[in-house]
């Protein structure tokens, strides 16, 4: 099932990506990933959430990373192109992008939790953290775009914040 929900990525960020502009969403990219790599590897021993696959494709996404490296690799540069691509000039209608995408990836994470079974939430984290990291997320990747070293010190401050509301043991850090 997570590859249905990838190629609908793709073939979305194929329509509807800015594709000419590629070279400029690429350090954003980039910096998306870094930061799914980063909780990968960092909270190996204690995670937040993890994906499974249940419906087809068993025998190729055995695990958690191999599914997030699908989604890494494919659908956050389709994600980017889309966002980036399309994000509005005016503050209001800005504020309402970032909503809609919000809106988006809470909604399919939802679905992928309660109906689908293709995530499962640890630790305290639940739909509400996810739609909170949305929110901190869409924003902090239009700031990236803009200012990437400001944004780093934002993902900087966020991840501390996470850490300590989450009370994540040092220790568990690999």
């Amino acid at each position: 099932m997570h590859f249905v929900f990838t190629a609908l990525f793709l073939l979305a960020g194929i329509k509807w990506g800015d594709w000419k502009r590629w070279r400029d969403y690429y350090p954003t990219i980039l910096f998306f990933i870094i930061g799914d790599l980063l909780y990968s590897c960092l909270l190996y021993n204690h995670q937040l959430w993890a994906y499974q696959e249940i419906f087809f494709g068993t025998h190729i996404l055995r695990n958690d990373l191999i599914i997030s490296l699908i989604i890494m690799f494919v659908a956050y540069p389709s994600t980017i192109m889309i966002y980036l691509g399309r994000f509005p000039q005016t503050i209001w209608k800005q504020a309402f992008w970032i909503f809609l995408w919000v809106i988006l990836c809470s909604s399919l994470e939802l679905l992928k939790l309660k109906y689908l079974n293709l995530i499962n939430h640890y630790n305290g984290w639940n739909i509400w953290w996810s739609v909170l990291f949305n929110i901190i997320m869409f924003s902090i990747l239009r700031i990236h775009y803009k200012k990437p070293l400001v944004a780093w010190g934002l993902s900087f401050a966020w991840v501390v914040c996470i850490f300590y509301a989450l009370k994540i043991p040092i220790e568990k850090i690999k």
